[in-house]
């Protein structure tokens, strides 16, 4: 399935998993209370995400301090800030995700999963080893048009 047609249908099955729970959460114990922990959860959430974000920011410092790209750190960051995005959106099923976004173990794991699936290029010419190129320094090669062979 293509990643458009994995948004697209994120945007359909997210929001019917969501009112069916909020009718099942709803019938058990009301509107109000369903309405409540849905408040509660998106307070939990901002305060989770200034908590571990403010953590994963003093990482991320560490690292560059010593010298060091703080590749993981900025990854976890990323997946904080979903989290936190998850549980401010209004829903049940979001926030079990965005709660689940929270927890370090699962956040290695996905880390992992995409290390191992996209490759790091650094370097300004790095990307060109795939096309057999050569990186000359200036003297190192001559202008043919400067010599009248074109």
């Amino acid at each position: 399935m293509g990643f458009g047609r994995l948004i697209f249908a994120a945007f359909i099955v997210v929001p019917v998993i969501e009112i069916a729970i909020f009718v099942w959460i709803g019938g058990l114990v009301g509107i109000w209370w369903t309405l409540a922990g849905v408040l509660l959860t998106a307070i939990a959430g901002s305060l989770l995400l200034r908590w571990q974000g403010a953590r994963i920011w003093s990482r991320i410092n560490a690292a560059l301090r010593q010298g060091a790209f703080p590749t993981r750190e900025i990854v976890d960051g990323v997946m904080i800030a979903i989290a936190g995005v998850l549980l401010l959106t209004p829903g049940y099923f979001t926030d079990l995700l965005g709660l689940l976004l929270f927890v370090p173990a699962l956040r290695l794991a996905v880390f992992r999963f995409l290390r191992s699936r996209i490759a790091i290029v650094s370097g300004p010419a790095s990307f060109m080893r795939d096309y057999d190129s050569v990186d000359l320094n200036t003297g190192e090669w001559r202008d043919e048009t400067e010599r009248g062979l074109k």
